[in-house]
C-alpha cells in the first residue's frame, strides 16, 4: 500500500521531491527497491505531522537547502490522486496567510458518519476548520441539510509552520481525537479546508481494504464500459 501511494504522489509534477518517511526499515527498503527515496525517522512519533517535521529537517541537512512548502500524504490514502494534491496547494498559491490546508470530501453513507476511523470536519463560513472529530459531528437530530465532510489526509504546510507546529506542546484534545490537526486548533492557527470531489478510502481495518477493492474493481469495470 505504502508502494502505491508513493507512486501515486510521484504523478504530481508540483512537486520537486517525493520522500517517504518512516521508521520502519522493511518499508524503506521496499520503497528503495521500487526506485524510491525513503528517510529514516524515530520511531517515538505520535503524529505522522512530527515524522514529516523530522524528515524535513533531515531532508533539508542533506541537501543544504530548504523548501518552501512540504506535503503530508498519510500513507493509508491508497485512492490519491495527483490532482487532489494540486487542489490542497491552490490556497497558499492564492494567499500567503494560509499557512496550512488539508482536503475534505464529502460523507455519503451513514456507516461512515458513525465509523470512528473515519474522521469528520465541521468548518466556519470561510473554510476554516472549528473541529475534527472521530465521533459524528455535526448532530444530525433537527438539521438534516447540513453536508458531513470528512477529512482526506493530503495536508500541505508552509516550511517555517511546519517546524513550528512540531515544537508546539500536544493538545488535550489532540490526544483524545487522535488528530493532528487539533494541535493546530487548539494553539489558535486555521486550518484552510478545501473540498475535492476525488473519491477517497484510507484504510485502517481488513474492513476498509475489503471496501476499496470493490471501488477499484467497480472503477475498473466503469472505465472499460
Amino acid at each position: 500500500m505504502i508502494g502505491h501511494v508513493w507512486e501515486r504522489v510521484s504523478e504530481c509534477s508540483q512537486l520537486t521531491d517525493k520522500v517517504v518517511a518512516t521508521c520502519d526499515t522493511e518499508i524503506a527498503d521496499y520503497i528503495t527497491l521500487i526506485g524510491g527515496r525513503a528517510v529514516m525517522t524515530g520511531s517515538h512519533h505520535e503524529r505522522a505531522s512530527d515524522r514529516c517535521a523530522e524528515a524535513l529537517e533531515i531532508l533539508e541537512a542533506e541537501a543544504g537547502c530548504q523548501y518552501d512548502i512540504v506535503v503530508l500524504v498519510q500513507g493509508d490514502e491508497p485512492m490519491i490522486q495527483a490532482a487532489m494534491i494540486e487542489e490542497a496547494l491552490s490556497p497558499m498559491r492564492d494567499d500567503p496567510d494560509v499557512q496550512v490546508t488539508n482536503l475534505v470530501a464529502v460523507i455519503e453513507s451513514t456507516e461512515e458518519f458513525e465509523d470512528r476511523n473515519c474522521i469528520k470536519v465541521v468548518c466556519d463560513l470561510a473554510g476554516n476548520a472549528l473541529y475534527f472529530s472521530r465521533e459524528p459531528i455535526p448532530t444530525r437530530s433537527k438539521v438534516k441539510d447540513i453536508p458531513m465532510g470528512k477529512q482526506v489526509c493530503v495536508i500541505p504546510f508552509r516550511r517555517d509552520f511546519l517546524l513550528k507546529y512540531t515544537r508546539l506542546a500536544p493538545t488535550p484534545l489532540e490526544i483524545a481525537e487522535s488528530v493532528d490537526m487539533m494541535r493546530v486548533l487548539e494553539h489558535g492557527y486555521k486550518v484552510r479546508m478545501v473540498p475535492t470531489a476525488h473519491q477517497s478510502q484510507s484504510v485502517d481495518t481488513p474492513a476498509d481494504l475489503a471496501k476499496l477493492e470493490t471501488m477499484i474493481v467497480r472503477g475498473v469495470s466503469e472505465f472499460r464500459k
